[in-house]
């Protein structure tokens, strides 16, 4: 993809009020936001609440459609949607995990997870939602195994990590699961080739494999699945890569390479990153700002494969806690702060 800053600008399309706290992540709904069903998204906040926002069908503007609330009982910490979009996992700092149900647009908890010892800091579905897995400032990560009736039953509970485990995401295809934790590493935890729901930690990306040197706070792929970008509070963002072709069967794994580290672009901790399907990577930090990067096969030779597209100052008045591309293909953005709101933004094309 052969951008330049010149091409693009972030325009700010709705600020959305409405939580009485800091929010802390979204999640858009997958099974929206393209052809005629209108985006959906969920937010969450240390106000204990969710709430949930659907786009008007003739703009780009979104209305707030319901707030889950009376379930947890401290912060929100993340939510996300299962592939078909019909449950919605929220976690919390009150060390549960709730299960909510869409029938019809109204929301129903209809199982709440508990095994954590404290705090939730993150809930990931894998790609055919028959996997949950959450993780813990115990250490711990759980995988979750989902039964019929809605019952969810722990499958593993992985203990690696040494320190707060900030964030799980599976791999978009691979039944592969990833964490990063306030230790400064990632881990890839994978299950035996017996297939008898034993998992292990297959590798372990740290400061020894040019990883980061302080606490990673999230991570996200490309399209096919194949890169990784990861943020940390050590101020960079690091992308890494596998050969996707090679699948993990017994002790044959794939292991994940260093490419690149972009640092320099933002000046406090970079809290959150995804990257889209079209191949732009967005960071939001504790500086406040949005950041915007493409790859660049120009720069490969030369041991960088990312470039700067766009930079957005003072996005928000704090904190940018989570940034999240839409599923739809106009290049929706949105990003949530400590100060209360979350923005929806468009990158348009200038030329």
């Amino acid at each position: 993809m052969d951008l330049t800053q010149a091409d693009f600008e972030l325009k700010e399309i709705q600020t959305l009020r409405g939580h009485t706290d800091r929010v802390w992540s979204l999640a858009w709904n997958p099974a929206t936001g393209n052809g005629d069903s209108p985006a959906v998204f969920a937010s969450c906040s240390g106000d204990k609440t969710v709430r949930i926002w659907q786009q008007n069908p003739s703009s780009l503007s979104f209305d707030c459609k319901a707030v889950l609330e009376e379930t947890h009982t401290r912060t929100v910490r993340s939510c996300a949607w299962s592939p078909t979009g019909k449950l919605l996992a929220t976690a919390s700092f009150d060390a549960t995990t709730a299960i909510w149900e869409n029938v019809g647009g109204d929301f129903e908890c209809v199982s709440t997870l508990e095994g954590h010892e404290n705090e939730i800091k993150s809930v990931s579905w894998n790609a055919s939602g028959s996997l949950l897995a959450t993780c813990s400032r115990d250490k711990t990560v759980w995988i979750w195994e989902v039964m019929p009736g809605n019952e969810f039953e722990c499958a593993s509970v992985l203990q690696g990590h040494t320190q707060d485990v900030k964030m799980v995401k599976w791999h978009p295809t691979l039944d592969i699961l990833f964490s990063c934790s306030y230790d400064n590493t990632i881990k890839v935890w994978a299950e035996e080739g017996d297939g008898d729901g034993d998992w292990h930690c297959v590798q372990t990306l740290g400061e020894s494999n040019n990883g980061h040197t302080s606490t990673v706070w999230a991570l996200s792929f490309n399209g096919q699945g194949d890169r990784m970008v990861t943020c940390s509070d050590d101020l960079t963002l690091k992308i890494w890569e596998t050969d996707n072709g090679r699948m993990v069967s017994g002790d044959d794994y794939a292991p994940w390479n260093h490419v690149c580290t972009l640092s320099g672009y933002h000046d406090r901790t970079i809290f959150s990153v995804h990257w889209s399907r079209d191949g732009i990577i967005a960071s939001g930090a504790a500086d406040d700002a949005i950041r915007l990067f493409v790859e660049s096969k120009d720069d490969l030779d030369n041991g960088s494969s990312c470039s700067l597209l766009l930079k957005r100052e003072k996005a928000h008045d704090m904190d940018i806690n989570s940034v999240q591309w839409g599923p739809g293909d106009n290049r929706l953005l949105a990003s949530a702060s400590d100060d209360g709101t979350i923005k929806i933004w468009q990158l348009k094309t200038l030329t």
